[in-house]
C-alpha cells in the first residue's frame, strides 16, 4: 500500500483433505477473504506454495489459473452473481461452456445438476422468477456441473433469511456427505457449525484450527 507492505497472511498454513467441509471465520480484516482467493486461484501468494489437488499453482500464467478454477473448483457467492437474463439451465452450463463441452452432454450435465440441488422442473425460470433460496441452489448447480475438486463458497446464506439459510446448509452437508469437498466463509456461527472442521483467523494468522460437531 503505496511504499508501506502490508501483510494480509503471516505464516498461515493448513491442509484441506479430499472430503472435508471447513468453515472460515474471523473478523473484518482478518485475512479470511485474502485465503479464499489464493484457493480460488484469483491472487497467488507472495511467498509459501499453494497446492491444489497436488499441483502447485505459483507459476502458473493467467490462462493456466483461468483453466484451474474451471477444472478444479466451484465458486459459490453471497449474492448468486447469476445472468439476470438468462434462464437457470443456461446459467448452470456456463462452466460447461467455458470447458469446450457442446450439445446434449452439455444440456444432460446441467439438468443432472439442478436435479442434485432440488430444481428439477425449474429449468427455463429465470433469477427473477426464483426465491432467493431457488436461486442460491442454481449457485450451487453450476459450481457442481463440472466436478469439481473443490467447491468455494463465499458468505453463502448472507442474502438469505434463517429458513432459507438453514436449507441451503442442509442441501452443502448432503453434498459433503457424497464426498464433496466444501470450503466455506461465513461470519454465522450456526452456520460453521454444520461443517465438521472450522479455521478462525485474527490479523492475518490462525488463531484456531479444530474439527466440531456438526449441528443436526
Amino acid at each position: 500500500m503505496g511504499d508501506q507492505q502490508f501483510e494480509a497472511l503471516k505464516g498461515v498454513s493448513f491442509d484441506v483433505s479430499a472430503g472435508e467441509f471447513v468453515a472460515i471465520m474471523g473478523a473484518s480484516g482478518s485475512g479470511k477473504s485474502t485465503s479464499m482467493n489464493i484457493l480460488g486461484c484469483l491472487d497467488i501468494p507472495t511467498s509459501g506454495r499453494y497446492l491444489l489437488d497436488g499441483l502447485d499453482v505459483g507459476g502458473m500464467t493467467a490462462n493456466q489459473l483461468a483453466d484451474i478454477r474451471n477444472k478444479k473448483l466451484g465458486f459459490v457467492f453471497q449474492g448468486f452473481n447469476l445472468l439476470p437474463r438468462t434462464p437457470a439451465i443456461e446459467n448452470v452450463e456456463l462452466p460447461l461452456v467455458y470447458a469446450g463441452l457442446h450439445g446434449k452432454e452439455r444440456r444432460q450435465k446441467a439438468l443432472l445438476a439442478m436435479e442434485q440441488v432440488g430444481l428439477a422442473g425449474k429449468e427455463n425460470n429465470h433469477p427473477s422468477q426464483l426465491s432467493g433460496g431457488q436461486q442460491q441452489r442454481v449457485a450451487i448447480a453450476r459450481a457442481l456441473v463440472n466436478n469439481p475438486a473443490v467447491i468455494l463458497a463465499d458468505e453463502p446464506t448472507g442474502n438469505l433469511d434463517s429458513s432459507t439459510s438453514e436449507e441451503i446448509m442442509i442441501l452443502f452437508t448432503s453434498l459433503n456427505l457424497q464426498g464433496i469437498t466444501i470450503i466455506m466463509v461465513t461470519h454465522e456461527h450456526d452456520v460453521a457449525a454444520c461443517a465438521g472442521r472450522q479455521i478462525t483467523f485474527k490479523d492475518g494468522r490462525i488463531i484456531s484450527d479444530s474439527l466440531i460437531r456438526r449441528a443436526d
